[in-house]
């Protein structure tokens, strides 16, 4: 099934708003997609760019076939320009007035900018609550009134956190998500661990460490893992500019991949972070007396030989150092450190 085809059965009603306003002409120029789930988010974003550029359009529907549609699909579409945070703050940089870096709100909007062009163009600015005031207000003009053939798509699970003004600019679309995916290699492991340590590792300093080594080789593989992602992301593009083979658009596509890989990681990082607070969360919720059938993101439980009652005091506990561990690597604080004093917390008691 077509990626298309998969989330015009999750949302018929919503692409077909999308695809009815292709084909009467009124199509926005700005888009807030909200959803919970980044994969949802990137997923939609390229449905949005199917159906405002593909120019063998069936009364708003793409034919998934011409080359604008197979470029959007892997990514190699010249004039797509998505811009994502970086660094260890995992912030939207607005970039220099005069001459903005690669991978800066300002560079984008530069891009946007050049020429009218025959085709259309996108900026698109994936979690878009981490722009500050400063890039927000750089971005409102171009979102009331960006260049001709001009599409701006703005990503958030978080739209509150946007300023009113950068909000009232855009049509704002909605996606239900089938749920949270998280988005690191080796969840299974992670998973694992965590069982042992809330129930087999008590007390047990051996098996302790050896649930700690596991946890710190998922954590130190994040940053190889969100490199490859990016590689694989702008793999068409970084075809496109080797062909080039003008060192300056080259140099430029190993800072834009090299500052994509950051925020990547920390991306990653957050999953990781998350997963394992959503863990603790279900086994307090378990401690106090929830049904198992009941529980948001109940997956993780699957196959796992829980015991037939938690103490709810236990599960308190549990949580308490999840919690702990998510504040404290928050602070970019080393994280085998961090990682290390929750294992141990939890299998002490």
């Amino acid at each position: 099934m077509s990626l298309y085809a998969e989330y015009l059965k999750r949302c018929p009603d919503l692409i077909g708003c999308l695809e009815n306003a292709r084909a009467s002409g009124r199509m926005a120029h700005s888009f807030l997609i909200h959803a919970a789930d980044s994969r949802t988010r990137r997923d939609f974003a390229k449905i949005v760019q199917l159906i405002s550029g593909c120019r063998n359009h069936n009364n708003g529907r793409p034919d998934l076939e011409c080359s604008f549609c197979r470029q959007i699909e892997n990514g190699s579409y010249a004039d797509l320009h998505r811009i994502s945070p970086v660094g260890k703050m995992y912030q939207i940089r607005v970039g220099d007035r005069n001459n903005p870096e690669p991978n800066t709100l300002r560079d984008m909007l530069d891009h946007l900018g050049y020429t009218a062009g025959k085709y259309r163009k996108f900026g698109v600015v994936e979690d878009a609550d981490r722009m500050g005031v400063e890039a927000q207000n750089a971005l409102l003009k171009t979102l009331e009134e960006p260049p001709p053939e001009t599409t701006i798509i703005l990503s958030t699970a978080n739209p509150s956190s946007l300023l009113p003004t950068t909000r009232s600019r855009c049509q704002i679309l909605s996606v239900p998500d089938d749920g949270i995916s998280f988005e690191f290699e080796g969840q299974d492991q992670v998973r694992e661990a965590l069982f042992e340590l809330c129930f087999n590792c008590r007390n047990d300093l051996c098996r302790t460490e050896e649930m700690v080594q596991s946890l710190l080789a998922v954590a130190s593989a994040l940053a190889d893992a969100a490199r490859e992602q990016c590689e694989q992301d702008f793999a068409g593009l970084i075809k496109s500019a080797a062909a080039s083979e003008d060192p300056g658009v080259i140099k430029q596509m190993e800072i834009r991949i090299a500052d994509a890989a950051s925020g990547e990681y920390m991306r990653k990082r957050r999953s990781f972070t998350a997963f394992i607070s959503t863990f603790c969360s279900l086994v307090f919720m378990l401690s106090q007396g929830v049904d198992r059938t009941a529980l948001p993101n109940c997956e993780l439980l699957d196959r796992l030989a829980l015991p037939h009652a938690i103490a709810p005091e236990r599960g308190e506990a549990i949580l308490k150092e999840a919690e702990d561990l998510e504040y404290t690597l928050n602070y970019n604080v080393n994280d085998e450190l961090a990682l290390r004093t929750f294992a141990v917390n939890i299998a002490m008691g």
